[in-house]
């Protein structure tokens, strides 16, 4: 285990695969940044961080799982961690004694002030040490998906960064104070704030294609499905996943630009900012990132377990299309661009969903944050 100095502010995700959980946590940091640019931080995953080589192995059969057996994964998911939320939380005995020591340890080397939990396990494990009077700095969840599952830590837990204001609600019913909840959105990186001066309108129109990254979802089988006009360009996000990358490659055509993992922000937000609509999966950052820049969100397939809720939410709010696979895809696309009364529904719908958020910005709350944790 290595050794870590104090610090100001620790991140918590957990797990290394690159997933929402760690996008969120870089996001708050680029914010904790731009308020305390001298502050000293940084980003842990206490399973990696505790037991390194298991940690490797259970990525590895987790995306197996969903893969391979993404029905037995869904069930048990929704047993465990989503139909539990609404009853009465227990004790997870099995995850304390693997995390809590770990957790313990981090807190006793780093002393950190304010801690931001994007995972809900460490959160768990924060909570129970908090109401011990073990953990005495500030807490923070900061939720990754539309619905609050049952191992986030609530009693314990100072304030609460949520996605949606039913979220909030669900938060009040639990005991929440309703001045520690904050309606922000899932935070995503300041860059997807910025927008670019338009250049002269494509003919074609521009669909980007996401959520190949890890070679899990349906990409290829919807891309092999897709029957798209000639006046329509299709840009795929393959990020990790290089076989899909290659397909693309040697199919040479000049309708689709497949693209490999893109660690520059920067560019993400410009194939946004020129798409017309993104075609992806529900996971909540994707689904963020697009929904800030006001792009209509088509969703073609969804993992096992916290995706599934997330689309169900998310079709109840009326932000997103679900693409019925027994139809042309192409032609869904197409009939949603020609119903303008759809088009009005989708930006009714999201114009009600910021009008529910706070006013601050994420940078600014966490401001209020780190100024109440310097009073106590």
């Amino acid at each position: 285990m290595k050794q870590l100095q104090p610090l100001d502010a620790l991140f918590l995700p957990f797990l290394q695969i690159p997933s929402g959980h760690h996008h969120v946590a870089d996001a708050l940091i680029a914010e904790y940044k731009s308020i305390h640019p001298s502050h000293h931080y940084k980003k842990v995953d206490i399973f990696g961080h505790g037991y390194k080589n298991l940690e490797k192995l259970v990525s590895s059969t987790y995306l197996t799982w969903i893969k391979y057996f993404p029905k037995g994964y869904d069930r048990l998911y929704s047993y465990l961690v989503y139909r539990q939320a609404a009853e009465k939380r227990t004790r997870q005995w099995h995850y304390e004694s693997l995390f809590r020591p770990v957790l313990q340890k981090v807190l006793k080397q780093s002393e950190p002030k304010i801690l931001f939990f994007t995972h809900a396990l460490p959160s768990n494990m924060a909570s129970i040490l908090k109401q011990k009077g073990k953990l005495h700095a500030i807490t923070v969840n900061v939720y990754t998906d539309f619905f609050v599952n049952s191992l986030w830590g609530i009693a314990g837990i100072d304030y609460h960064l949520v996605p949606t204001s039913s979220m909030k609600q669900s938060l009040l019913q639990s005991g929440v104070q309703d001045n520690k909840i904050f309606v922000t959105g899932i935070p995503i990186h300041p860059d997807f704030y910025c927008t670019y001066s338009q250049q002269s309108k494509q003919a074609s129109r521009q669909l980007l294609v996401s959520g190949g990254s890890l070679g899990t979802g349906g990409m290829e089988r919807l891309l092999a499905e897709v029957h798209l006009s000639s006046d329509t360009h299709v840009y795929v996000l393959c990020g990790h996943n290089e076989q899909l990358y290659q397909k693309l490659v040697s199919k040479n055509d000049r309708h689709i630009t497949p693209l490999r993992y893109l660690t520059s922000k920067q560019r993400i937000n410009q194939l946004y900012e020129q798409a017309d609509a993104v075609i992806t999966k529900p996971g909540g950052v994707t689904v963020s990132e697009c929904l800030i820049k006001r792009k209509p969100l088509f969703i073609y397939d969804a993992l096992p377990g916290q995706e599934r809720i997330n689309l169900h939410e998310l079709t109840r709010l009326g932000l997103v299309q679900q693409i019925d696979k027994n139809k042309a895809i192409g032609k869904q696309i197409a009939d949603y661009f020609s119903d303008h009364h759809k088009q009005q529904q989708f930006y009714k719908q999201l114009n009600r969903y910021f009008q529910n958020m706070e006013t601050d910005s994420v940078a600014t709350i966490i401001e209020q944050i780190t100024a109440e944790e310097r009073r106590v």
